[in-house]
Parts: structure tokens; C-alpha cells; sequence
């Protein structure tokens, strides 16, 4: 191990150890919340805190059903270095004629909640504050930890494996093209360097902008650069190394693999070391739904990422003795979003493909002592459930309103008509997704959020929701009791 990994170590215990022994005072709980593309992550965040804050009824989460939740308020951002998550702003998004889904965030960011509540029994039973601090951060950059594993020669191997598969080649087209001119054993010429860059960015941001693309490539960073856009340590990208592979010294492919590692060193070492290894729980928010539509190579893209995000948690239960000095996330929640935009019927198919999704990385990190879920949620529930009629049939339906410009059947919606639909189905047995000859579409376009109305005193309530209750039991239920 080299003397920069004994120091990040070091400081993770002693980031650990501060942490444990504010909680001894205080309980105090670190929740990340992260997303792949498109999955709702903003939307998530948001409906949480305001569940919470305005005391929406939420009868899986059991202190509140009993009635043991006084309080909960927001309180001063903890961390100076990190942005606030703009709650307010995205509150005011969902609500009012004017409604709309707030825009995605780039960067990361934190907001801290307390909780005042009343133990329910145990030697300390009596009323009791939790310290409940939200991180919310993009995908992009869970699935960048996997990078810190490899190497460069197995990360552009990887890459361009990937760019040629058929769903990626149009995105891919104009990278792939220029990939033979890139001599590796030419000279380390910089312009040469950014020229290469700039195209495998356009893929990524081409693959990105698909609107069937779910998984993403890393690095993330790429496509949120920040301060550090034209940076080095952003400039470069794979090469094809040929049957030996070697990367020799002195050449443009010993350039980008230095770069790589400064990727690494400067990019994702300081996100892991400074958030992500102090989380105590997590969730990952997936758009199952979009994927089935795209296909079974957009379902296996997923997988495949879905394996990588779980291998990026350092799993396992902690101990008092761990919990101080090494702790690690032992609650994960993988939940597949937009469960409105189907009937409830399917709902538990729509969990079942999510565990599906996880499988096989979900039993490592089980036998590793974490507790891992899948659920089916809406955060936000923007249709309400009916019934219409195709000849004789009667189908289960959902009914909602359309953003302008939104297609259904060749009828475009002005935002303001409210449209019924028969969303398809899911299949009964969850394997069945990876079927070349079957096709699950799900038709749905995208609603607005639903006009929530006052309650009897005035105030504005909390959209419906769909088991987020249920996520809330399962991330913070065990500090409540």
C-alpha cells in the first residue's frame, strides 16, 4: 500500500471516528441518495423531506403511524464545503398551475434534517432526536468507484468492447471511426490528446442524451466537468493497445494512462474519501421501466451497471468497533422508479425485475452481513388508476396529464388535457426479460405533476406517493424505534 493510501485511510478512520462519537451524543444517520439517468433522483429527495417536514400520513413508516414522530424541521447545512440541496426551490417547481419536474442536479449536495421522536421501548425509551443528513449525488459518480480497480489498458479494452456492441454504434460512430488513426506507440503529442478526448466525450454525450439509455459510461466526470473542465486530468481517453496490450513509456498511450490515474487520484479518490466512505445508508434510484422499453441490450447495459455500483459499497453490518474506526454501508435500497406510470397490478413484476437486475451481486453482498432491498416506488405519483374499454376487454388503466408535446397514438397533448392509457404489461416471470424474441413495452408519456390542493387548514400537502413509506422504514426505521 503506498504512503497516499495510508493517509486516506487514516483520514477515513478519523472522519469515521468524529462521526461515531457525535452519534454517541446524538444519534445521527447518513443517508446517500443517487440515481442513473433519468431515474427521478431530484424528484426522490425532494418528496422525501417534504413528507417528512409537513407529517404526511405515512403508515409503513412505523413511527409515524404510531404517532411517535413531534417534529421534524430542516436545520443549517453541516458541511461549508458542500452546496445546500435547493429544496425549497424544487418544492415551488412541483406545485401550482405552473407545475413542472424540477431540473436535474449536477453536483452534489447535502440538506440536514432532525427528528424529533419518541422511543418506542429500550433502555433509553423517552423522547430522542435524529440527525438526519441527506446526500444527494449523481450516478455518474457511484459508477465512477469502479474505476478505482482498474487500469488503464482493461478500462479502454472495456470501452471500446462496449462502443461497438449494436445499440452503441451510432453514438459511437464518429470515436470509433477516428480510433485507428490514434497510434498508442506515437509520440505524446497534446493536441492529438484533446482531439481524441473531445470525440469519446461526444459519444458519451450522445449515449447519454438517448432517451432509452438508462446505464452510463464512466468517467461521469466527463459530462460534468465543473471547475475542472480542460484539466489534464479530464483530457484523455482510450486507445486501442492492440493483442500485447502494452502501454511503453514515452508515447501518447503512456500520456492517457498518467491522465487516467490522475482521473482516479484527483476525481474519485476525493469523492469516496470525503462523502461517499462516510455514508451509513444508501439508495439507488433505476428507471426499470425505460429499459424494459429499450430492449434486452439496454436491460444487460444495466445489469451490468447495477453490478458495478453494488461492488462500489464497502457492505457489511456494523459493529460499534467498526462503525468507529471502518465503517461501511449496510443498508442498500435498489428501487425501480415511476411505478405510477404502470397499473398496480404489475407492481410487485416491476420489484421483481428489479431484484432480477441485482441478483447476483445482491447475494454477495448479503453473505457480506448488509441488508439489501428492491421495491417498485413513486416518490411522486402523477396519475391515478382507471379502467377503459378496448372492444369487449376491459383493461386497467392509468390517467394523468401529459407535458406539452408529448405523443400518444399520433395525439399531441397541450399540457393541460388529461389522457387515459393502457401502459402494457410486465411479465409474470422476471428472467423473462432478457428474452431476444420478446419486446415489453411500456406505453407512457411523461406526466406533470399532479395538482395537489390545499388541506382544511390552508396548507399545501404532500403529493401522493407510492411506498416511499416503505423506503423510509427500510433506511431510517430501525433509529426511530
Amino acid at each position: 500500500m503506498s504512503d497516499t493510501s495510508y493517509l486516506d485511510s487514516a483520514r477515513n478512520a478519523a472522519l469515521a471516528f468524529g462521526d461515531s462519537l457525535l452519534g454517541l451524543a446524538r444519534p445521527r444517520l447518513r443517508i446517500g441518495v443517487t440515481g442513473l439517468s433519468r431515474s427521478g433522483k431530484t424528484v426522490f429527495t425532494t418528496a422525501l423531506i417534504q413528507n417528512l417536514i409537513e407529517g404526511a400520513k405515512l403508515p409503513v413508516l412505523k413511527a409515524a403511524s404510531e404517532g411517535r414522530i413531534a417534529r421534524v424541521r430542516l436545520v443549517p447545512q453541516p458541511d461549508p464545503d458542500v452546496p445546500r440541496f435547493p429544496y425549497e426551490a424544487h418544492r415551488a417547481a412541483m406545485n401550482g398551475e405552473g407545475r413542472r419536474w424540477p431540473e436535474s442536479t449536477r453536483r452534489i449536495s447535502e440538506l440536514r434534517v432532525e427528528i424529533d421522536y419518541e422511543r418506542a421501548s429500550g433502555l433509553f425509551k423517552g423522547p430522542a432526536t435524529l440527525t438526519l443528513d441527506i446526500v444527494d449525488y449523481p450516478g455518474e459518480w457511484l459508477l465512477d468507484l469502479a474505476l478505482i480497480g482498474q487500469d488503464y489498458k482493461d478500462w479502454s479494452a472495456q470501452a471500446i468492447a462496449d462502443a461497438r456492441k449494436a445499440h452503441r454504434r451510432k453514438a459511437a460512430a464518429e470515436w470509433l471511426a477516428d480510433l485507428p488513426g490514434r497510434d498508442p506507440d506515437g509520440a505524446p503529442d497534446e493536441l492529438m490528446a484533446e482531439a481524441a478526448s473531445d470525440l469519446f466525450k461526444g459519444y458519451l454525450a450522445r449515449l447519454r442524451a438517448d432517451p432509452e439509455a438508462v446505464a452510463v459510461t464512466p468517467p461521469g466526470r466527463f459530462l460534468m466537468p465543473g471547475d475542472l473542465e480542460g484539466s489534464p486530468a479530464l483530457t484523455f481517453a482510450p486507445l486501442d493497445l492492440g493483442h500485447d496490450g502494452q502501454v511503453r513509456p514515452g508515447t501518447l498511450a503512456a500520456l492517457m494512462a498518467e491522465r487516467f490515474e490522475a482521473y482516479k487520484r484527483v476525481v474519485v479518490a476525493p469523492f469516496f474519501r470525503d462523502h461517499f466512505a462516510r455514508l451509513d445508508r444508501q439508495i439507488v434510484l433505476v428507471d426499470v421501466l425505460a429499459a424494459l422499453d429499450a430492449g434486452a441490450p439496454a436491460l444487460a447495459d444495466l445489469e451490468t451497471a447495477l453490478g458495478q455500483a453494488l461492488a462500489a459499497f464497502s457492505v457489511g453490518r456494523n459493529s460499534w468497533l467498526t462503525s468507529l474506526f471502518a465503517p461501511r454501508i449496510e443498508r442498500v435500497l435498489f428501487a425501480a422508479t415511476k411505478a405510477d406510470h404502470i397499473h398496480h397490478s404489475s407492481h410487485d413484476r416491476l420489484a421483481a425485475v428489479m431484484s432480477h437486475l441485482v441478483g447476483r451481486a445482491l447475494s454477495r453482498a448479503q453473505g457480506a452481513g448488509a441488508r439489501v432491498e428492491a421495491m417498485a416506488l413513486a416518490a411522486v405519483r402523477a396519475t391515478h388508476e382507471v379502467r377503459i374499454k378496448e372492444g369487449r376487454e376491459e383493461l386497467p388503466a392509468i390517467a394523468g396529464v401529459p407535458e406539452a408535446g408529448e405523443t400518444i397514438d399520433g395525439q399531441v397533448f397541450d399540457g393541460i388535457a388529461e389522457a387515459a392509457i393502457f401502459p402494457g404489461e410486465l411479465p409474470e416471470r422476471p428472467e423473462a426479460i432478457f428474452d431476444p424474441k420478446a419486446h415489453w413495452q411500456v406505453r407512457a408519456p411523461r406526466f406533470r405533476p399532479p395538482l395537489v390542493g390545499p388541506d382544511a387548514g390552508g396548507r399545501l400537502k404532500p403529493p401522493p406517493q407510492i411506498r416511499l413509506d416503505r423506503a423510509l422504514e427500510f433506511l431510517i426505521g430501525d433509529k426511530l424505534a
